[in-house]
């Protein structure tokens, strides 16, 4: 085992978790079979490969910043289903 039940005991207590003896016990060998699975993974050969953040290609996919003349007042009130003083006019809300 890698990890003991004392040292289950010990996190628990840390993370003021209270558990029955049924639940260390399932816990103790659900870490350890983790931990063994960490080792495992660190017995790989990972030199010469490049660190990641994504495991696909990403590319940017934004477009160029371009200065366009805006639509102006009139017509973004246009649709609007009421407008005083060039604004959008809205429900009250706040009482």
């Amino acid at each position: 085992m890698k990890i003991t039940r004392p040292e289950v005991e010990h996190v628990a207590r840390l993370a003021r978790l209270a558990l029955d003896d049924g639940e260390f016990d399932a816990l103790t060998g659900e870490m350890d079979a983790i931990l063994g699975y960490v080792a495992k993974l660190e017995e790989l050969d990972t030199d010469g490969i490049v660190p990641t953040s994504h495991a696909v290609p990403m590319e940017n996919a934004f477009r160029d910043d371009l200065v366009k003349p805006s639509i102006g007042t009139g017509t973004a009130l246009r649709n609007a289903p009421e407008a005083a003083d060039g604004c959008f006019r809205v429900p009250r809300v706040i009482e």
